[in-house]
């Protein structure tokens, strides 16, 4: 087995509720926090097991929010206090991800970085590692790195990446520029990019010098570095920490790292790619979870929850179920039941984007007690 990377860090940004998986992820425990594979582990602990051989247990930071530091801590016994950063209010990707680069690079200068998400599902592990590692080789390089996952069918749900020219790198197997990003396509356009073996998912995976990420916050978004750079400044120190914490955080603009980051650096000629060719999924709603728990098997029936009680009888979709109810499922095709103390939801397949929109209904009405 390789050693872990003297000079990498590994980031973990676990934020945002997951709202197309409402009523099983909560603002209280989203997804990031749940067991959706049947893997015995939440999909935070996963991604941790996935980083710990390339960074090793001291090198792994997790962003995260107030009220999750007790739960996170809880799943990843081994992480160290001064690893866990904690965000007052959900600022976005670009904010998330930039204080973890603006605190490291204070620690380490020359640190090389990795942002991974803390809900999505890969596996091939080793596969993973091999990509994770050829993005440090083109990371040392001064380019900003992105890994892009070879698609294995015309999705619709993900944005794409498409592949310029061979960008040639000492120690990585297969590394290109990137030409430009594309937004979520329609299924006639995913299916040309599916044959144009150009095109990868875009998984929001970025590995860079922290001093080249902030640089191009800098150039970008110069307000939103000022506040990153003060706030780092202060972080090691207990005392100033909180205080500037409240200060400075809820005045950072709000916006993702691929439009800070990512797409501006692409323009410039300085982002590059390495393709993934690992099974990954971000799991955005239950469509996806039903796949990922039928082995794509459209006539099965997914199964979630430590006591589920279910009938079937020619169904097929996915129900998840957090009660001692016995649910029956007959003649139904692509259905989506999730079963909680406090909310049902049925929907099908076809519909689960829309799970969203039941969730803003809910602010609206002001019934935040089962959100």
């Amino acid at each position: 087995m390789a050693s872990p990377i003297d000079d990498f860090y590994a980031v973990i940004p676990a934020g945002g509720v997951g709202s197309r998986l409402w009523p099983l992820s909560r603002a209280d425990a989203p997804k990031f926090l749940h067991d959706l594979t049947g893997s015995g582990h939440s999909l935070l602990r996963d991604t941790w097991d996935r980083l710990e051989p390339l960074s090793g247990p001291d090198r792994i930071a997790v962003v995260t929010g107030r009220a999750h530091r007790a739960a996170v801590e809880d799943q990843l016994p081994g992480i160290a206090d001064h690893n866990v950063i904690l965000e007052s209010e959900p600022r976005d990707s670009a904010a998330a991800i930039g204080l973890a680069a603006a605190i490291l690079h204070r620690r380490e200068p020359d640190v090389i970085i990795g942002s991974f998400a803390a809900d999505h599902v890969i596996r091939g592990t080793r596969v993973f590692e091999f990509a994770v590692r050829d993005a440090v080789e083109v990371a040392r390089e001064g380019y900003i790195c992105t890994v892009g996952i070879a698609p294995s069918e015309p999705a619709v749900g993900f944005g794409y990446i498409k592949r310029g020219p061979e960008l040639i790198v000492d120690g990585a197997r297969d590394a290109s520029m990137v030409e430009r990003f594309v937004e979520k396509p329609d299924l006639d356009t995913a299916k040309q990019y599916l044959a144009d073996r150009d095109y990868l998912w875009n998984a929001g995976m970025f590995i860079s010098r922290a001093d080249v990420l902030l640089a191009e916050i800098a150039a970008n978004n110069p307000e939103l570095h000022a506040g990153l750079v003060e706030l780092a400044e202060a972080w090691d120190d207990r005392d100033r920490r909180g205080p500037a914490v409240d200060r400075i955080w809820p005045t950072l603009p709000k916006i993702a790292i691929d439009y800070v980051v990512a797409e501006p650096a692409a323009d410039k000629g300085r982002l590059a790619v390495v393709p993934g060719h690992f099974d990954w999924d971000d799991v955005g709603d239950f469509a996806s979870l039903a796949k990922l728990n039928s082995g794509g098997r459209k006539n099965d029936l997914a199964i979630l929850g430590e006591n589920a009680r279910i009938l079937s009888d020619a169904a097929s979709g996915i129900v998840v179920s957090h009660t001692k109810r016995v649910i029956s499922l007959i003649g139904v095709k692509d259905i989506v039941v999730v079963d909680t103390a406090d909310a049902l939801l049925v929907t099908t397949s076809e519909h689960a984007q829309r799970v969203k929109g039941v969730v803003d209904a809910l602010k609206l009405t002001g019934r935040g007690d089962v959100l």
